[in-house]
């Protein structure tokens, strides 16, 4: 009987063949180099973005362009109330199921204290709290069908206040919590965990150069890492951590050891 030849998604080299993951934020940064690692092992991506189309639209491009029909778009703000229904909706109807949330979106900016508003409130808890847990609600079914991995991006500053950031500190600190409760609330069928990067991309604006030492110095490796270090926690949990949830992985050099 004549053996059927497995295509390249059934390789070894695709452990996510067959799976459907959605990275929130997925256009650029972190997010993409998060987007063309599961892609590489195999997966569906939903790239969400809310600005940034023309970033979105190269990179789905990427992905088609290396596997077809492998890579779609969805566009979303976050911090409208009905957007997480229709994004989790729009994400599932891309490929017919959901295995993987990638919770990456974020704002980050300083609040010091004199000039919190409530438009500085809404803005860093709505992109760093409230989405992800609304997306992870509106997406719970499908993922509890695959039997499906929530990931959400964390920070070293929601366990040890950033000065200058409270509200962004704060923010994350909601996340991990709401990681571990996550996990307890859709368990058995769902895992969830965290992921808190270290000094491994600087913000877009910039940091003075005596301040990126000063961080760097912190770690106990003594330099910075890399998104490629973010994204490979990532393909971590997806793939080889079935047993694992509600945790927090420091992928920060040992900064959270060395503070």
């Amino acid at each position: 009987m004549a053996m059927t030849q497995p295509n390249d998604d059934d390789r070894a080299g695709a452990p996510l063949a067959g799976k459907a993951a959605l990275v929130t934020g997925g256009a650029r940064r972190l997010g993409a180099v998060i987007a063309r690692t599961l892609h590489a092992a195999g997966a569906q991506i939903v790239l969400h973005y809310r600005s940034s189309a023309d970033a979105a639209e190269s990179l789905a491009k990427e992905l088609n362009g290396r596997r077809a029909h492998s890579a779609a778009l969805a566009a979303a703000d976050l911090l409208d109330p009905h957007s997480p229904a229709a994004l989790a909706a729009a994400a599932v109807a891309a490929f017919g199921r959901l295995d993987i949330l990638v919770n990456n979106a974020s704002t980050f900016y300083p609040t010091p204290m004199g000039r919190i508003d409530e438009r500085v409130w809404s803005d860093l808890i709505g992109t760093n709290l409230k989405a992800p847990l609304f997306l992870a609600q509106a997406a719970s079914g499908a993922l509890r069908a695959s039997g499906g991995l929530i990931l959400n991006l964390v920070d070293i500053h929601g366990m040890r206040p950033l000065r200058h950031h409270p509200v962004y500190s704060v923010a994350k600190a909601g996340l991990i919590m709401l990681t571990k409760s996550l996990a307890r609330e859709l368990g058995p069928e769902v895992r969830v965990n965290a992921i808190a990067p270290g000094p491994v991309m600087w913000p877009e604006k910039g940091v003075d150069e005596a301040l990126r030492q000063r961080i760097i110095d912190r770690t106990a490796l003594k330099r910075g890492g890399s998104p490629e270090d973010i994204a490979r926690a990532v393909l971590f949990f997806a793939c080889d951590a079935p047993f694992v949830t509600g945790q927090v992985l420091a992928v920060d050099g040992g900064r959270s050891i060395g503070w």
